[in-house]
C-alpha cells in the first residue's frame, strides 16, 4: 500500500569539547605563554622608559642651545604619562587588528593577532575569549585547516554552549572531516536555538541528517538477514500484476477442484503453495524444480526470483531474472514481467537509468501489457516524477479500466501534486483529490487499500469523524492489514490528541503482523516524543523498524530519525532546552 508517512525532525553524538590546554596554544604561536606576556610587558615598558629618554636628550639640547632669558623662572613641564591598558583592553585591540588582516586575506596575520588577543584576555572574561577562539576558526577555515577549525571552535564552545556561529562553523569543519554525527548534533543545537526558523540551517540538517542515515545503512544492509515479509505485503505485491503468468498459473491451478492436479512435480506444488498464500518453502521447491532442469524449469526460475525480491535476497533474484530473460524461445509475457521484476530491483538500488530501459524494453516488446504502466507510474511516484507517473497510470487504466490498484495509484500520483503545489501555502486539500479517492471507493467498494488511503486524504482535510469510519471499513474488508491500524492510531493523536489510544491501535498492529515495520517506526517516534525517559525504548523500536525494512533507502530513513531523534534530544539535555514533545497530550 503506498502510505504517505509523516514523521518530523528530532537528532546523537557524543559532544568532543576537550579543552584544549593553553600549553597548547603558546606552542601553536611558537613560544610559551609566560614568555609571551612578559615580553609584551617587556616592550612595553622599554618604548615608555625610551621615549621617556629621548625627551630628556632633546630638552637637555635645547636648553643647551638657546640663551638663557635673563632672570627667567625655570619651567616645570609634566612628563605625558602613557595611559596603562587593562589586559581585556590589550585583547580587543588585538583582535580588532586581527579582524582588519582578515578582512584584507592576510589569515596567518590574523591568527597571530587572534592568538595573542587569546593570551592576553583574563581567563573570567569567558565570552570575549569565546570570540576570540571562534575568530582564529574563522581565519583557519579560510586556510582549509579544518582540524584547527574544529579545535577552536570546541573552546569556544565550552566558553559558551549557544555560540551559534561557533556551532554553525564546527559543523561545517565536521561534516567535511566525516564527522557526520558531531555535524548533526551541531546543527540541530543552531535548529533549536532559531526556532527551526532558518531555512538554510534546516537545508543543512537534512543534508547531513541524509549522509548519516545513509552512510550507516549502507553498513548494516549488507549484515541483515534475508526475511520474509508478511503475508499481506506479499499478497498485495502479487496482486499488483495482472498479466504474471506465474501467478495466474496459480490461480488457474486452484480454481480446479480443491486446488489439487495430476501434476505432481516441484513447481506445481510450489504453485499450490502460493495459491493458498503458504508462501515458506516454496523458494526451496523451486529450486528442487530447476536442478532436475524440468520443462517448467524457467517458470520456476521466475517465481524464484519474485521470492528471493520479496525477502531482500536481492543479487540472487537478479541472477534469476537474468537467467530467464536469457532462456531461449522465452514466452513475451513471461520475458516483460522478468524485466519489470528485474526493472524494480534496479531502481530499489537506486540505478534508476538502468530500471527505467528495462521498462522501456517492455512496452517495445508489449506495448498494451498494464502491468508495465502500472509498476512504472509506482516507481515515477517513488522518484518524484509525477507527471511522469500520471501518465504512466492514465495508460495503464486505459489499457484495463477494471484494474483497481492502477486507478488507487492514479488517485495518489494526484494527490502528492497537488500536495506538492500547496507546499508552504496553508491552504486545505483540494476538493477534486477528495473526490478522486471517493471514486476509487465508489467503483471498488471491496478494495481496502482505495478506502484506507481515502481514509487518510480525509484525515488530511481534517474530516476525522469520516476519515476513521474510512479506516473501520478498511481493516473489516482487510483483517490483516496492519499498516491501516496504524493510520488509523495516528488519526487519533491528530484528531484527538490522544497518545494512549493511538499507542494502544499500533500495538495491536504489531499483533496482528509482528513484521510491520512502519509499526515500529511511529512507535519509536512517539516514544522520542515522551522525552528523554523514553529514548531507550525509542531508539529499540527504531532498531526493530531497521531489521525489517525492504531497501536500503528505508533503512537510511530509519536511521535518519532514531539519529535524530537522540540528537535532538542531547542538545536540549546540554542546552537546558525544553522541547515541545506531545506528553503534554491526553494520556
Amino acid at each position: 500500500m503506498a502510505a504517505a508517512r509523516q514523521v518530523g525532525m528530532e537528532v546523537s553524538a557524543e559532544n568532543s569539547n576537550d579543552a584544549w590546554p593553553k600549553w597548547k596554544i603558546g606552542l601553536a604561536v611558537g613560544a610559551p605563554i609566560a614568555v609571551v606576556l612578559g615580553g609584551l610587558w617587556y616592550v612595553r615598558r622599554r618604548r615608555r622608559n625610551q621615549t621617556k629618554k629621548n625627551k630628556d636628550e632633546n630638552k637637555s639640547r635645547t636648553e643647551t642651545q638657546k640663551p638663557k632669558a635673563a632672570n627667567s623662572p625655570s619651567r616645570n613641564v609634566p612628563e605625558n604619562s602613557e595611559k596603562e591598558l587593562s589586559p581585556s583592553e590589550q585583547a580587543q585591540a588585538e583582535k580588532n587588528k586581527g579582524n582588519k588582516y582578515f578582512k584584507g586575506g592576510k589569515y596567518d596575520q590574523a591568527i597571530s593577532c587572534y592568538t595573542n588577543a587569546i593570551q592576553i584576555c583574563p581567563e573570567g572574561d569567558k565570552e570575549s575569549l569565546s570570540t576570540f577562539y571562534h575568530n582564529r576558526a574563522a581565519a583557519y577555515e579560510k586556510l582549509k585547516n579544518t582540524k584547527m577549525v574544529i579545535e577552536d571552535c570546541n573552546e569556544a564552545l565550552r566558553l559558551n554552549p549557544k555560540y551559534q556561529k561557533a556551532l554553525t562553523r564546527r559543523a561545517t569543519a565536521c561534516e567535511q572531516s566525516g564527522d557526520l554525527t558531531q555535524a548533526l548534533e551541531d546543527v540541530t543545537a543552531v535548529c533549536i536555538l532559531e526556532g527551526f526558523q532558518n531555512p538554510q540551517s534546516l537545508v543543512t540538517a537534512d543534508r547531513v541528517l541524509k549522509s548519516l542515515g545513509q552512510a550507516k545503512a549502507k553498513e548494516e544492509f549488507k549484515k541483515r538477514k534475508p526475511t520474509m515479509p508478511s503475508k499481506h505485503f506479499i499478497r498485495t505485491y502479487l496482486n499488483s500484476f495482472l498479466n504474471d503468468p506465474v501467478i495466474n498459473e496459480s490461480k488457474a491451478l486452484m480454481s480446479q477442484q480443491n486446488g489439487h492436479s495430476d501434476e505432481t512435480g516441484a513447481y506445481h506444488q510450489a504453485l499450490q503453495k502460493l495459491g493458498a498464500e503458504e508462501f515458506e518453502g516454496i523458494i526451496d521447491l523451486c529450486t528442487k524444480e530447476i536442478s532436475e532442469n524440468t520443462q517448467k524449469a524457467t517458470e520456476a526460475r521466475l517465481l524464484r526470483g519474485t521470492f528471493y525480491f520479496l525477502c531482500n535476497q536481492q543479487k540472487e533474484a537478479l541472477e534469476d531474472f537474468n537467467q530467464v530473460l536469457a532462456a531461449e524461445l522465452l514466452d513475451k509475457r513471461m520475458k516483460v514481467n522478468a524485466l519489470i521484476k528485474r526493472g524494480s530491483l534496479s531502481i530499489q538500488q537506486e540505478k534508476n537509468t538502468a530500471g527505467l530501459d528495462d521498462f522501456a524494453t517492455a512496452i517495445r516488446i508489449d506495448p498494451d501489457n498494464v502491468d508495465v504502466y502500472h509498476h512504472r507510474g509506482h516507481h515515477n511516484i517513488q522518484m518524484d516524477r509525477i507527471e511522469d507517473a500520471i501518465r504512466d497510470l492514465e495508460n495503464a487504466i486505459s489499457k484495463c479500466t477494471t484494474f483497481a490498484p492502477s486507478h488507487v495509484q492514479k488517485s495518489f500520483a494526484d494527490h502528492k501534486k497537488a500536495a506538492s503545489q500547496l507546499m508552504g501555502m496553508n491552504l486545505p486539500l483540494p476538493q477534486s483529490v477528495l473526490q478522486s479517492y471517493k471514486n476509487c471507493v465508489d467503483m471498488f467498494p471491496d478494495y481496502g487499500d482505495a478506502r484506507a488511503l481515502y481514509a487518510q486524504a480525509l484525515g488530511d482535510a481534517g474530516k476525522f469523524e469520516e476519515a476513521d469510519r474510512e479506516f473501520s471499513k478498511a481493516i473489516e474488508l482487510e483483517p490483516d492489514n496492519a499498516t491501516a491500524l496504524v493510520h488509523r492510531g495516528l488519526l487519533q493523536l491528530q484528531w484527538k490528541q490522544n497518545m494512549k489510544e493511538a499507542t494502544a491501535i499500533i500495538n495491536k498492529a504489531i499483533e496482528l503482523d509482528p513484521k510491520c515495520e512502519y509499526a515500529y517506526e511511529v512507535l519509536g517516534t512517539l516514544e522520542v516524543q515522551k522525552g528523554p525517559g523514553s529514548m531507550e525504548k525509542a531508539v529499540e523500536l527504531f532498531q526493530k523498524a531497521i531489521s525489517l525494512s525492504r531497501t536500503e533507502s528505508e533503512m537510511a530513513h530509519l536511521f535518519s530519525l532514531s539519529d535524530a531523534a537522540k540528537a535532538q534530544l542531547n542538545v536540549a539535555k546540554k542546552l537546558g532546552i525544553n522541547l515541545p514533545g506531545l506528553g503534554a497530550m491526553s494520556s
